[in-house]
């Protein structure tokens, strides 16, 4: 007789929702979000849903053939066997596959096992020491009269963080870098990230040039790699350096800490590996005096609402979320992430405190994975990293 919190049926969309419109980055055209959504059945007939990151095509397999077949029979409580379980078989040669189908799974576990003890998952993980989450209004325009009208729309509504994608051209970073701080003037809190564009030596001149305006951080701005240089950039930095795809898993968050690379670390469940080791990282970072903010990767409700949780429950979660959830047309929710105030609050029901729509499920399923690389407009273009 299995126990009430075996999981007996685990099942999964592949989804693609569409953004209002698309966007430009140094990486290529994003067009919507692909996402791969789970639903787990207990014995005792409880669901819970895990959502996560799809941009490539190695994800639904894995899932498929790794998760599902580890998933199936076990516990909700015990992620951290399936964790363990899934590198055991291998998968720590092909990190990033694993973390990211691993996620899904392990988040709709957390998602039964709340609904289960009747707690929102913040309450199982220390009880939420803040219940409203400052947001960021992450902007993706390369254009500065463009940008400014959209700064201004997302100031008048409250918001006090804002985020720029540069790395895409020194003189039109600074451009847009400018404008942003012109018309927001020099109270709020201002952000960039190039991806990666940039060389030690083009950082340290970027650096030069953006530190007259105040910037709350860079993120990412060496290639993921250069652990090395990113310390030395650093160190040499008067504007704090950001780390996010440099940090993706628990191990790369300590060495990115004992190297001295970074000042702010985003954290990601999604690229961890799932929501306890997302704790943990943020623990990490927590006894290093590192604030943390969470890593935007085209979020839907499903991972909205987890970053709500992890951020109300983790006291140096202090930099407001990156997100684009907002610039979704719509949701595979039945009812949307209000952003108020340029804040959300967290949610209060059992596990995620959401419901799944099933219907948007369908409606929105794929069977083709749309990337958020590359540029189909322009099909000789690549991303070059670093590209100047």
């Amino acid at each position: 007789m299995p126990n009430a919190s075996t999981i007996t049926e685990i099942r999964h969309w592949v989804v693609h929702v569409p953004l209002t419109k698309p966007i430009l980055w140094s990486s290529g055209k994003r067009i919507g979000s692909t996402r791969l959504i789970c639903e787990i059945t207990t014995a005792e007939g409880v669901k819970g849903y895990g959502e996560t990151i799809c941009l490539l095509d190695f994800v639904p397999p894995v899932f498929e053939k790794l998760v599902v077949p580890l998933g199936l029979g076990r516990k909700v409580t015990d992620v951290e066997q399936l964790t363990r379980a899934a590198e055991g078989a291998g998968y720590y040669h092909h990190k990033r596959a694993l973390v990211f189908a691993l996620s899904a799974l392990e988040m709709a576990m957390w998602d039964a096992k709340g609904k289960l003890a009747g707690l929102a998952l913040h309450e199982m993980w220390g009880g939420a020491y803040r219940n409203q989450i400052e947001m960021c209004a992450y902007v993706y325009i390369a254009d500065p009269e463009k940008v400014a009208e959209e700064l201004i729309e997302y100031r008048d509504q409250g918001y006090n963080s804002f985020k720029l994608k540069v790395g895409l051209d020194p003189e039109l970073d600074v451009a847009l870098v400018r404008k942003a701080r012109e018309v927001l003037g020099a109270s709020v809190n201002l952000r960039v990230d190039p991806n990666g564009a940039w060389t030690p030596a083009t950082a340290k001149r970027m650096i030069a040039k953006l530190a007259p305006f105040d910037l709350q951080y860079i993120e990412q701005p060496l290639p993921v790699e250069d652990i090395a240089g990113g310390s030395l950039l650093r160190a040499s930095s008067p504007v704090p350096i950001c780390i996010d795809e440099g940090a993706y898993t628990l191990q790369e968050t300590m060495t990115a800490i004992r190297m001295g690379t970074a000042d702010v670390i985003l954290v990601d469940p999604h690229e961890t590996g799932g929501l306890w080791q997302c704790l943990k990282a943020g623990a990490i970072c927590e006894a290093a005096g590192i604030h943390i903010g969470m890593h935007s990767g085209g979020e839907l409700g499903l991972t909205q609402a987890a970053y709500l949780h992890l951020a109300a429950s983790m006291p140096n979660a202090k930099i407001a979320l990156d997100t684009i959830y907002q610039h979704h047309a719509d949701d595979i929710l039945k009812d949307r992430i209000v952003f108020d105030g340029g804040h959300a609050t967290v949610p209060t029901g059992p596990g995620l405190g959401v419901e799944v729509d099933l219907d948007k499920l369908e409606t929105y399923r794929t069977e083709t994975i749309t990337s958020a690389y590359l540029d189909p407009d322009n099909p000789d273009w690549f991303a070059e990293k670093p590209a100047f």
